[in-house]
């Protein structure tokens, strides 16, 4: 039990925090630096310093640009982070006697992620040195490619053909509309309301495709279902097998954070874990010049004074913000408290107008909601069972959903193992659920109130395993259910001024890198974002010239188009 309580706190302590590495109190010369307004200077005074507030890829990232392309020592820059362990939402915990935990899965993309391909490239990989992350990834993943072959599957149990995406005329022009439409005319729209004319849109194979394989609600922000109908517009044709997702070799905790922290360490760069960023303040006037960070180290309060031509690049926000555990035999909690990455932006904001507005997307834990779970199982008796299923070896089948679940249950089995540390004679895999409230289907309780035991066997009643389901709960380790209150909170309803910039207007020393920041044309919940946010915000703040890889606008692509709309109009094969 104690083991358990352990890695609960790991996982529940806080996402976006701070430790001061400094005791003394520096003088911050105002006149000086509204006068220069320029902190590339930095490069060039080694008594200057960069702190990053979260500890999560787009702080990491940040540090590891600071290092490649500003000649900074790592000794110059701290990050802060709340927790014990790095990597923000990429988690990947757990050992043999308790079982294993990921939150979630970050769908990797290689022909989107611009950025962060090129940043890896510089990182070693933990696995085979003498290769980049990202050559060790990509060489997994060419190895072990995907195509799902039970990407939805009904009530009775049977594998649909989802070749057909569903569409009437007047939904296919609907989507067409409002790949052209003007973000400017999509304030505070969400998806229901555009398709309000059209109800049978959300009845489609391509809905349930789209929304399980990127988290949409009906609810959600319009913005960003325009955003990645014409980012992802790559995968449209490919939605049906997820022939475009990139797998890791190990989670991405181990064969992403891991690799970058151990090279952000060899470089020097200081962390300062279990603290929390609790406040910043700003210099009075028009500019927006961070003077002090407030933390809170393990209960003790205190101060850092950022001196002249120091930096502040914060994680304004988390996704997985206020997480709260349970396991076999227990669901779980309720969070408590407000969440802690959203009262610091929140107290920010307040001071200045140009940090946006966190109010929609820390609002409503209705709509912002979604539940996970990891099973741990002894053998690959399971795992056998659910191959011959869907014809899928594990690392091969990306998503199956159940369409008709109440709670929308999704499965993914990776490739095994998918932990380092994880025994030959144990597997892992994860699901998820968009509808905690609901009544399950076969567990007449809401996803929320389940514990793991029950939300298995949920599971398996939709697989219809129930004559072996005995025999798969004799060789169950754990099952730990995952609610993550805040999860879908980047697709929320809002208006455009309500993500603040990465480097915002009249910024001096500060910037922030989220999923909560605003890049034009770019899409949230992804790696990606956080990589560029990180990078636009040292080259800005530092001055640096290089080149950011900009989005790739596959939407204007020719063929690509013509595969979309072949795909519109599919019938099944």
């Amino acid at each position: 039990m104690k083991k358990i309580n352990k890695l609960f706190r790991m996982i529940t302590w806080g996402t976006v925090a701070a430790m001061a590495g400094m005791t003394a109190k520096i003088v911050y010369n105002k006149s000086k630096i509204q006068k220069t307004g320029k902190s590339k200077k930095i490069r060039k005074n080694p008594e200057n310093r960069v702190y990053f507030v979260g500890g999560g890829i787009g702080s990491m990232a940040g540090a590891a640009y600071l290092i490649r392309d500003c000649n900074l020592s790592g000794s110059q820059i701290t990050i802060f982070e709340g927790r014990p362990i790095l990597g923000g939402s990429n988690d990947g915990i757990g050992d043999s006697n308790i079982g294993f935990l990921c939150r979630g899965g970050r769908m990797l993309n290689e022909e989107t992620y611009e950025n962060f391909w090129e940043l890896f490239r510089s990182i070693k990989s933990l696995n085979n040195p003498l290769k980049s992350v990202t050559e060790d990834i990509l060489n997994f993943d060419h190895a072990h490619p995907t195509c799902a072959r039970a990407r939805l599957i009904d009530k009775k149990g049977n594998i649909l053909n989802v070749k057909n995406m569903g569409f009437t005329q007047k939904e296919r022009m609907a989507l067409l509309r409002l790949m052209l439409t003007p973000e400017e005319q999509l304030d505070d729209r969400t998806i229901e309301e555009w398709f309000a004319d059209t109800p049978h849109f959300f009845t489609t194979n391509f809905w349930y495709l789209w929304q399980t394989t990127f988290a949409f609600q009906t609810w959600s922000s319009l913005f960003e279902f325009r955003r990645y109908m014409r980012r992802m517009i790559i995968e449209f044709s490919r939605i049906d097998t997820l022939e475009g997702v990139t797998r890791t070799p190990f989670n991405q905790y181990e064969s992403v954070i891991r690799p970058l922290e151990a090279y952000l360490r060899k470089n020097g760069v200081v962390f300062s874990e279990n603290c929390i960023v609790t406040d910043i303040d700003f210099w009075d006037g028009e500019k927006i010049i961070a003077k002090t960070l407030h933390l809170n180290d393990h209960g003790v309060e205190r101060k850092v004074e950022l001196k002249n031509g120091d930096l502040c690049i914060m994680t304004n926000a988390c996704m997985t913000d206020s997480t709260t555990l349970g396991d076999l035999n227990t669901p779980a909690p309720d969070p408590v408290g407000r969440p802690i990455s959203g009262e610091l932006w929140s107290k920010i904001a307040a001071k200045k107008r140009e940090l946006g507005n966190p109010y929609p997307f820390f609002s409503d834990t209705q709509e912002t909601n979604w539940e996970s779970f990891t099973v741990t199982c002894r053998g690959n008796k399971l795992i056998k069972w659910l191959e011959e299923y869907s014809g899928n070896i594990p690392g091969s089948g990306a998503l199956m959903t159940f369409r008709e679940s109440s709670w929308l249950l999704s499965l993914v089995v990776a490739a095994q193992p998918h932990f380092s540390n994880q025994p030959l004679d144990q597997t892992v895999f994860w699901g998820y659920g968009l509808f905690t409230d609901r009544i399950g289907d076969y567990v007449k309780k809401p996803m929320k109130d389940c514990t793991g035991k029950e939300i298995l066997i949920e599971m398996l009643h939709h697989l219809h395993m129930e004559e072996k389901m005995q025999e798969v709960l004799e060789d169950i380790i754990n099952v730990i259910p995952c609610r993550m209150p805040y999860v879908n909170a980047q697709f929320q309803p809002r208006k455009m001024t309500d993500r603040p910039k990465v480097v915002p207007e009249g910024s001096v020393n500060f910037a922030m890198v989220s999923q909560f920041v605003e890049i034009s044309d770019d899409m949230v919940f992804t790696e990606e974002y956080s990589v560029r946010a990180a990078r636009i915000a040292v080259y800005t703040l530092m001055g640096v010239k290089k080149k950011i890889c900009p989005v790739t606008p596959y939407w204007k692509d020719p063929r690509i188009l013509m595969k979309a709309l072949i795909t519109a109009y599919r019938k099944e094969s």
